[in-house]
């Protein structure tokens, strides 16, 4: 298959295929507005799974809403992405790999929660749009998560043991054609240090307090499903009462795995603690390892002065950084509450790992920050919250700034290696797609010959 550079990712892709990506878009959300929907039909079979109509336009809406322009050539390639999630799921099947019902139902919670609170509308304002119940949503999404899943596991199989070496890479770096290599905005390296401020006692007895007022009502005879949706700071709440579903050993942090295995069925507990907050749980059923059970969560909030103790201790971390007391990246490896930058030192990281980040992609509260730093600056304690919901400070260095510049291997090793791999993948999961589909049955309506996909 003929490659083209896609410049904006230095990223090589399949012009009929984009296998690099290889990850299920879901449609539930972004495409029904278009009057495409109308009506439905079955545009390609992979053995028993199939692509509809739907499926193809909505991941077509969600391309166009990320601002890339319509091309008929890149419907063609998210086609063939769609069929080969299916080829995916349907050598799966014969090959006996399997994803766990407990692993699809807690990503399949995730997902719910998170377009929940992305749509910001309420379940019932998302049931009338989408002509749906939350429970027929949560359905598809899950049979989507399945498939995704599996095709990960695929794709992981089959990728697991390639690398490259720095001669694959600068071999990669100098057959791309020199105006065809990217022209990158100015990068930076920023880190940072975060402590989530630690909530006092007092306000931990609060929502205890909370807490033990709502299982007197619940016991006096009041719904838990509808306290839970009044009360609960679980956003799943809001569409599934607080019932968890069933969930085996593990699935959950251990404070509400050990409460639900000493409760006797439709006992409620007492408040306890767990890293989300305070939670009631009542025991609704339990069959060997596995169990359901439903909660109402309070996230006990800091008070100003425990806000004020934090900023303390971060101005006096900064102080020992600024004098040399101890490296800005042994301070976050030890302090640092963010788990996604701690292991880097305090970091941010692309995609692909990799510490040089354009200005672009930067948190705007972070490069409104930088914006007056001078390199090598670190920055005063500074209020803020983190993405769920918690009140903290953090510092940030400003380590480094690189002007715009075209693609080099001295200053964009990462992303070319990066990169070379991709293609590398790439060019392996072309040679399994090749094998791969003499093993099942792959049919395409006739509408859409003219992507010549199976060729």
């Amino acid at each position: 298959m003929k490659r083209q550079l896609k410049t904006r990712i230095l990223k090589y892709t399949v012009s009929k295929g984009l296998f690099v990506a290889l990850i299920l878009v879901s449609p539930i959300l972004g495409a029904q507005d278009d009057p495409g929907f109308l009506v439905d039909k079955i545009i390609a079979k992979v053995d028993n799974y199939i692509v509809l109509k739907s499926e193809l336009e909505g991941t077509y809406q969600n391309y166009l809403a990320e601002g890339n322009p319509s091309s008929t050539n890149a419907k063609c390639g998210l086609l063939n992405r769609l069929i080969v999630n299916k080829l995916m799921v349907a050598k799966a099947e014969i090959d006996s790999v399997i994803v766990t019902d407990n692993d699809v139902d807690q990503n399949t919670t995730r997902r719910m929660q998170m377009i929940l609170q992305s749509s910001g509308n309420s379940p019932e304002e998302l049931e009338r749009a989408y002509g749906k119940t939350m429970d027929e949503i949560r359905l598809d999404l899950r049979d989507q998560i399945r498939e995704q899943m599996l095709g990960n596991e695929m794709t992981q199989r089959i990728t697991k043991d390639i690398s490259v070496t720095p001669a694959e890479v600068r071999r990669f770096f100098h057959k791309i054609p020199e105006d065809s290599l990217p022209f990158y905005s100015s990068d930076v390296e920023v880190a940072q240090i975060v402590r989530i401020a630690k909530v006092s006692d007092a306000q931990k007895e609060e929502a205890r307090q909370k807490l033990t007022e709502i299982r007197e009502r619940i016991i006096r005879g009041e719904n838990f499903n509808e306290l839970a949706k009044q009360f609960s700071e679980d956003p799943s709440a809001q569409f599934n009462g607080g019932e968890m579903g069933y969930v085996g050993r593990g699935a959950m942090v251990p404070a509400f795995e050990a409460t639900a295995f000493r409760l006797r069925k439709g006992e409620i507990s007492m408040p306890f603690e767990s890293p989300f907050g305070f939670h009631i749980m009542q025991l609704i059923d339990r069959r060997g390892n596995e169990y359901n059970s439903r909660h109402i969560l309070i996230s006990a909030a800091p008070s100003e002065e425990d806000i004020n103790r934090t900023e303390k201790f971060m101005d006096s971390l900064r102080m020992k950084i600024v004098t040399d007391s101890i490296k800005f990246q042994r301070a976050a490896k030890e302090y640092s509450d963010d788990q996604a930058t701690k292991g880097q030192g305090g970091f941010f990281t692309d995609a692909d790992g990799g510490t040089k980040i354009s200005i672009k992609e930067i948190d705007p509260v972070v490069y409104f920050t930088i914006d007056t730093m001078k390199t090598g600056d670190i920055s005063r304690p500074i209020r803020y919250r983190t993405d769920d919901g918690k009140d903290a400070v953090r510092i940030l260095y400003f380590k480094t700034k690189l002007p715009p510049h075209q693609a080099n291997l001295k200053d964009d090793w990462h992303r070319i290696q990066a990169a070379a791999l991709a293609e590398k993948k790439d060019i392996a999961l072309e040679k399994w797609f090749s094998k791969a589909r003499k093993d099942v049955f792959i049919n395409i309506d006739p509408e859409y010959n003219f992507c010549n996909l199976l060729e």
